[in-house]
C-alpha cells in the first residue's frame, strides 16, 4: 500500500513555492469509454506488414484499455480466431469483416462503417 505523500517517489524533484503545483508522476489518465451507440468504429481489411496474411482491423475505439481488451476478446471468441487489442485498435486474424459487423451490431454498437 503506497501513501499519497511518499517522498521516495519524488527523489530529485525541486521545491516549488507555487501553491497550485501538482506533481506529475508520469501516469496518464485514461479516457472514459463512450457509450456503445456513439463509438465511431471502422472495420477495414489490412495486409500491410503482416507477411502476406490478411487481418480485419477495427479502429476508432474510444475508451479505457480494459474495455478495449474486453471487446477484442469478445470478437476473437465469437469469430473463433486469434488477434490482439492495443492502441485503440483491435486486430482479428482473417477476412471476417461481415461477421465482425454483425457481432458489433448485436452488441449494440452503432452501424459501424466497413
Amino acid at each position: 500500500m503506497k501513501a499519497d505523500n511518499d517522498w521516495k517517489s519524488r527523489l530529485g524533484v525541486m521545491y516549488s513555492t507555487n501553491p497550485d503545483f501538482q506533481y506529475d508522476n508520469g501516469e496518464e489518465e485514461e479516457e472514459e469509454t463512450l457509450p456503445k451507440a456513439k463509438q465511431p468504429l471502422r472495420i477495414t481489411l489490412d495486409k500491410r506488414n503482416r507477411g502476406g496474411k490478411v487481418v480485419t482491423l477495427i479502429t476508432g475505439f474510444r475508451g479505457t484499455t480494459a474495455d478495449l481488451e474486453a471487446l477484442g476478446k469478445l470478437l476473437k471468441t465469437k469469430c473463433g480466431v486469434g488477434g490482439s487489442a492495443k492502441d485503440s485498435e483491435i486486430i482479428v486474424q482473417g477476412d471476417l469483416r461481415n461477421k465482425v459487423l454483425e457481432i458489433l451490431q448485436k452488441e449494440g454498437y452503432s452501424k459501424s462503417r466497413l
